[in-house]
């Protein structure tokens, strides 16, 4: 369940909260929201050796990573905008990120009860994926996480706090990520909600 109510379609919300230390001494913070921007969004699927399947999130309104039954291989890439171009809430190039996470809803896990996942701060063209977005390499990976059976139609939060700092510290104006299988795992899929109304892909920023 979300943490944060949601306003209009895309989930915009700014609020100011007082800072630690309460009495109004402390720094004050504020919190935004933003939605994946899901005609950016997509996945790219390789099959060995050099066969590359690019989709684009608002078609299908999912992304999958992970290893098919096939073999091919899916690495899933999220846009989120920093700079309220597409209605979400502003970081602005001199905040300072107190925290940041990302809730995502499992549609499917398959394969594997427990899927080993890296999550990458990548940059991409919002122009559209390219195939050599499937394995360019990654400015930042935060540590691995599972994304489980027990996930399925549920939302799954996930700490992106690092890479939203990096981010910031190079002045991108959208947090650009790369969902993929560890590379120690041999198999699972994961699929991941991208369009259904409440369902997108959310980050949350706060910052001061």
């Amino acid at each position: 369940m979300r943490k944060i109510g949601i306003l209009g379609l895309v989930g915009v919300l700014a609020l100011v909260l007082a800072g630690c230390g309460g009495g109004g001494d402390g720094p004050h913070t504020v919190v935004i929201q933003s939605v994946s921007d899901q005609p950016v969004d997509g996945d790219i699927g390789f099959t060995a050796p050099a066969t590359f399947l690019i989709s684009q999130a608002d078609v299908p309104r999912t992304v999958q990573y992970g290893i098919d039954s096939g073999g091919t291989e899916f690495r899933a890439f999220l846009d989120f905008p920093l700079d309220g171009s597409t209605g979400g809430g502003v970081v602005p190039l001199n905040a300072v990120i107190v925290s940041a996470d990302i809730e995502v809803y499992v549609n499917n896990v398959s394969l594997s009860t427990s899927v080993p996942t890296l999550l990458d701060l990548v940059p991409f063209s919002i122009g559209g994926l390219i195939s050599a977005d499937f394995n360019s390499a990654p400015l930042l990976t935060r540590t691995p996480f599972d994304i489980r059976t027990l996930d399925i139609n549920n939302f799954v939060r996930i700490d992106v706090t690092s890479l939203m700092i990096e981010a910031q510290n190079r002045g991108d104006r959208s947090l650009q990520l790369r969902f993929l299988l560890d590379l120690a795992a041999t198999s699972g899929l994961v699929q991941l909600d991208d369009g259904v109304l409440g369902r997108a892909p959310l980050l949350t920023v706060e910052f001061r």
